[in-house]
């Protein structure tokens, strides 16, 4: 099958945001894919009406239409980093290898790992980079000692880092040595910095929110597109929020 409405299979399960078009690859080779019930092979092209599963379970295809804006909410695995450089081979856009050009909306460590959006609108990441400060990011931490109440107090109060005093924000222990932060800012490895004010260091970091939208059941490596409602109250969001220069 060749005609003019087919498309590639890995081009189609990456568009579903299942994984990339090279993990979709490997699925194929490891006739883990089949087509209407049948196993796929290396180069088999699909139909929009074709049923396509996946360890024979039914993948869900809805991707938006090519020419709408769109927003992905990416599980960034630790490693990969928030960059469009080329020159970069661990950089994000390599790894997502999504078909249209696209751009993270701000940045998350490379030693971290977490919910990252991602868009192929630029005038959305300005929107958002702008009004930053005014939305929640939430994070569960992991420390290399035990977390005392004294040293959940200073983090809530504000640290003083990079010049400058951290905003006040919400924080609590959760067990001995992890506890979650939600900022409403985003200064340079911001909260590694405030642990070690301290002398306590990070372990292990994950984003888990940004904004209304958690990272729920969302597996590490794995993404996802927005949904038209949850665009809609993120631009009603950002609507309300002041511009910030």
């Amino acid at each position: 099958m060749a005609d003019d409405e087919s498309i590639s299979l890995n081009k189609r399960i990456s568009a579903s945001g299942y994984c990339s078009r090279r993990e979709a690859d490997k699925l194929i080779e490891q006739g883990r894919v089949a087509i209407n019930g049948n196993i796929a092979l290396p180069g088999a092209r699909v139909l929009l009406t074709d049923k396509i599963y996946i360890d024979d379970e039914l993948l869900k295809i809805a991707p938006p239409k090519t020419e709408d804006t769109f927003i992905i909410a990416l599980y960034k695995p630790i490693h990969v980093t928030c960059t469009t450089d080329p020159s970069d081979r661990t950089n994000v856009i390599r790894f997502l290898n999504h078909p249209k050009r696209i751009f993270p909306i701000g940045r998350l460590d490379k030693d971290s790992e977490g919910l990252l959006f991602l868009t192929n609108n630029g005038d959305i990441v300005n929107k958002i980079l702008r009004a930053g400060n005014q939305h929640e990011k939430e994070y569960i931490v992991t420390v290399d000692k035990k977390i005392t109440p004294e040293f959940i107090s200073k983090m809530s109060r504000g640290v003083r880092i990079l010049g400058t005093t951290t905003l006040p924000c919400k924080v609590w222990q959760v067990s001995g040595k992890t506890f979650h932060i939600i900022l409403t800012q985003g200064l340079n490895r911001q909260i590694r910095r405030m642990c070690e004010a301290f002398d306590y260091k990070v372990v292990s970091l994950k984003r888990t929110r940004i904004m209304h939208i958690k990272l729920g059941a969302l597996a590490s490596g794995k993404w996802r597109y927005l949904s038209d409602a949850e665009i809609k109250e993120m631009m009603r969001m950002i609507q309300d929020s002041k511009n910030e220069v």
